[in-house]
Formats: C-alpha cells, structure tokens, sequence
C-alpha cells in the first residue's frame, strides 16, 4: 500500500509467494473519496418531513435556553423572540428557512496545497481520526494522560496516512496549560501537516490566536483567510435545548471569520433525548438547525455541517452505547435528514470498549457502516477513538486505517469491461483447475488487488515469529515505525520564524484562558 511503512513486509510477501520481483506496484490515492454507494433510508419522505416539521414546532413553541448574551442579541437582531428572564429563544420556521438557504450545502476546506483541500457536501466523503480524549494507551504504557508528545504523534500518523483528511485535536495535552494549551496544539498541527486543521471552540482570545497562526503558516492576508474556510471547530449542544456560552461563542467566532462550524448536538436516546430514535433526532434535528440559524445571522454563507452524535444509552449504568442497532438507525435518520435541508453532514465512527479488543472493531465497523452508508461527508472519531471517547488507543488507530482504506478501496470505481469479464481466462482453464497461472491473473497480479495493513493472511503452516502475532501486535509495530521515520512537511522558512515568534510572543504576554 502507497503508506505502508513496512516495506520489507512487501517485499516478504511477494518471495512467500512467488510472485514476479518486476511485478508493476500498486499505487494507490485516496485523498479525494466520492462514495458512490446507495444511500440506506430508515424513514419515508413523508416521515422525514413530520420530523422536520415537529423540530420547527420544537424552537417556535418550546424554544432553547441560550446562555450567551450577545447569541441572544443577535437572535434578537435577527427577528426571534428573545426572554431574558428565562434566557429562553422562541425561533419562528420562516428564520430557519432563510437560514437555511444561504447555508452551503457543499464546500473546500483547504489545507496548505491544492491536494489537501477536502470537498465537504454531495457524495464526497472525508475521515478524521479521534478527537478529544483525555487519555491515551499503547502496548507498551498503557493508559495515561495524554501529552503534548502524544498529540504531536498522532499528528504525524494523520499527515502520514491519505486516507485520514482533516485534522482534529485527538488527545488532550495536559502537561501544558490550559492558557498555552492552543497555541501549541495549533502550531503542532501547522508544522508537522498540511491537512486541514481544527480549532477548539474555548472562548474568542484562544479562537483569534490560533486563527492569526493559521493565516501566518498558510501566508495569507487577513482578506484572504476570512474568504475561504482554512480551519473547523466542533459545536456541541448541551441537549436538551440549550446552547451553552463557550459554544454560542464559537458559532459566531468562527461565522464571523468565514471558518466552519459542525453542528452537533449530544443527544443520547433515554438520557439526553427522548427514548425514541425518531424523538431523539427530532431534537437533534431542533437543536442543530438553531445553530445554524445563529451561524447564517452572523454571516450568511458561512460553511456549517450538519453533526449527528445520536445513539442510545445503557439504561441500567447510563453509559453510551455505540455500534447498537439504535445508533446505525440514528445514523441512517441524521443522513436522511441532513439531506433534508441540503447540508453536509457529519457522523461518527465509535465503541464503548475499554480495549482494542473484538468488541472495539465490531462497534466501530457497525457504527462506520452505519454512518457511510448513511452518506457522511465527515466521519469523526473514524480512527482510534477508544472507550466511549475517553481514551485514545495507538493500536486501534492503526486497526481502524486499515479499516478505512478498505473503504476506500469500495468506493474506487470498478471496470467491468469486456476484459474484466474474463471470457477468454474462463476458457483458457480446464474445468476442475485453478486460477492462479492464468495469464488473465499474472497480468493483473499485485496491482489490481488490496494489500492489508495489520491482516495476516497467512495459514498456520507458514506462521513465523512474526505471523503467529496478533492484530495489535503488529499495530504496534506499524505506528512506531512510522513515526520513526517521519519527516515533517517543509514549510516557507519565513513563515516557520514569524510562526515560532508569534508562538514566543503570546506564551511570553500569558497566552489566554478558556472562557466559560
């Protein structure tokens, strides 16, 4: 595989079984996905619509708590009823509406080159790895606090891998303050990729820096980075109904900068949502068209993303539960919805498993399944999320890719011409034979067919140390050799220094806290 660090497993794999040293080598790119599978219904249009239209009824009778003061002027601004004894924001249908018209259903987030640009919206398709955690484990440390280290590595496996797109925060780095703690997120992501990057959400100082290092690292004016969306935030709901103050701020930071907002509420089935699928994701669906409207009244056509985080819980413990039958019936509803008012939507790929065990791949794989097939155009947490998102796994990272590039390799376009159709090596095989020496085969071997990242395919008879070692075994193996050999992306030497002396600058002046 074009990423595969391993190389000389390549080369062993080949001699195990004999295939032509000279053999044309597979190349594979899969930095632009189009995912061209039908999309799964779980509702009728007309079932759609009822849940549309009872979500409309949820913000003009019932309303959300908005805890921002200047969210509430500018939905005030904006034509919607504002109570300031109850904080609560009645928001009438035909707001919505508008809003939703000047919404883009389709946009670029761009990265530092043409390459990494990532289309978000219509059947395009992009993967971005774990987010958020507070912890993360390997083989050989275990679980512990994430650091800045751990961060920057998982970075490097982002940047590494084509077929993770956009980058995300991934672990908390929790030996640095949390004053500081932006600004060496951000430049970790500036320096050590291209891809498109994320922003915390934490309050407008720690927006406007990291905003500022963006522009410096991609050399542009302060007229050319509020034109085009260069990074993301993440908003989430504090469901039911109500829009907390660090994330109203956010909608309107980041609309106001012409930047992307994916909207997600956090609604869980039985604890922060009605028990229902179809009640959970009429709030869901509530909730995200009220920050949509409050994106579109601070600037209209500023990029948004439909987010869905709908599953259920355990009711006997609370827990989430992910990768359940609920949560792929959430996903296909959120899809159908996001298609409803024509947005890009973003769903989820996640277990509750406190391990990279069989119940981590299952519930990520049903879950991944649930939001592709779905439609997704944004698939968060789509690599080493770990443990209901409270740990970030080394090895499960590199699980996951490979399940990820298997996707990929789904959505390729398949020729079925005459030659594919094989008549003449149909012929050319005596019933009873084999395959495997037909020139129709030799032809097309070792670049027409997937080659697994972890998977051994081997049978026992031909074990060897290394073949008769587990799935997170070689995992560990694969991420350590990769940042082993990581070189970090060249960038303009100019920008690098006046990139360290803002870094210098703003840690020197105190940095700035999150605001609550």
């Amino acid at each position: 595989m074009l990423d595969r660090p391993a190389r000389h497993e390549r080369r062993r794999r080949r001699s195990d079984t004999g295939a032509h040293q000279d053999a044309p080598q597979r190349r594979t790119n899969y930095r632009k996905l189009v995912n061209p599978l039908v999309r799964q219904p779980i509702f009728s249009d007309d079932r759609i619509a009822a849940i549309h239209d009872t979500a409309l009824r949820v913000l003009e009778e019932l309303g959300v708590k908005v805890l921002n003061e200047e969210a509430r002027r500018l939905f005030k601004h904006g034509g919607a009823a504002v109570d300031e004894a109850t904080l609560m924001v009645r928001i009438d249908r035909g707001l919505v509406a508008a809003a939703l018209r000047t919404a883009p259903s389709q946009f670029d987030l761009l990265g530092a080159g043409d390459d990494d640009h990532v289309t978000l919206g219509g059947d395009h398709i992009a993967f971005v790895c774990v987010g958020g955690p507070p912890h993360i484990s390997d083989l050989d440390r275990g679980k512990r606090n994430g650091t800045l280290e751990d961060t920057r590595n998982i970075i490097r496996l982002n940047q590494h891998f084509d077929v993770i797109h956009i980058q995300s925060p991934n672990v908390e780095a929790q030996d640095v303050p949390l004053n500081l703690r932006h600004l060496h997120t951000t430049e970790a992501q500036l320096t050590l990729s291209t891809k498109p990057l994320f922003i915390f959400s934490r309050g407008t100082p720690q927006v406007r820096d990291s905003m500022e290092m963006v522009r410096i690292a991609r050399g542009l004016t302060p007229e050319e980075f509020a034109q085009r969306p260069y990074c993301y935030t993440v908003i989430n709901t504090n469901s039911p109904r109500q829009l907390d103050i660090p994330m109203c701020q956010g909608i309107i930071d980041f609309a106001r900068a012409g930047q992307a907002s994916v909207i997600t509420p956090f609604t869980l089935s039985g604890a922060m949502a009605p028990v229902t699928i179809p009640g959970a994701l009429t709030l869901q669906h509530a909730e995200a068209l009220a920050g949509i409207t409050l994106s579109q009244m601070v600037r209209p056509g500023a990029p948004v993303v439909y987010g869905s985080f709908t599953s259920n819980v355990d009711m006997k413990s609370g827990s989430p539960a992910f990768g359940t039958p609920e949560f792929v019936q959430g996903a296909f509803g959120a899809g159908q919805l996001a298609r409803h008012v024509n947005l890009p939507w973003r769903g989820s790929s996640a277990t509750a498993s406190n391990a990279p065990d069989e119940q981590a791949v299952y519930e990520s794989l049903m879950s991944a399944w649930g939001s592709i097939l779905g439609g997704v155009n944004m698939m968060i947490h789509a690599a080493g999320w770990l443990e209901g998102g409270l740990t970030a796994s080394m090895e499960k990272y590199i699980l996951d890719i490979e399940t990820l590039q298997i996707f990929a390799e789904i959505f390729q376009p398949l020729a079925a011409g005459d030659e594919e159709l094989a008549f003449a090596a149909i012929a050319e095989v005596e019933p009873g034979g084999h395959f495997f020496a037909a020139r129709h085969t030799m032809e097309r071997y070792q670049r027409a067919f997937y080659t697994p990242l972890v998977s051994d395919w081997r049978n026992f008879g031909s074990w060897s140390e290394d073949g008769s070692r587990t799935a997170t075994m070689r995992a560990n193996r694969i991420w350590k050799d990769i940042l082993k050999n990581f070189e970090p992306p060249k960038m303009d030497a100019g920008r690098a220094e006046q990139l360290a002396a803002f870094l210098a600058r703003r840690t020197a002046e105190g940095g700035a806290l999150p605001e609550s």
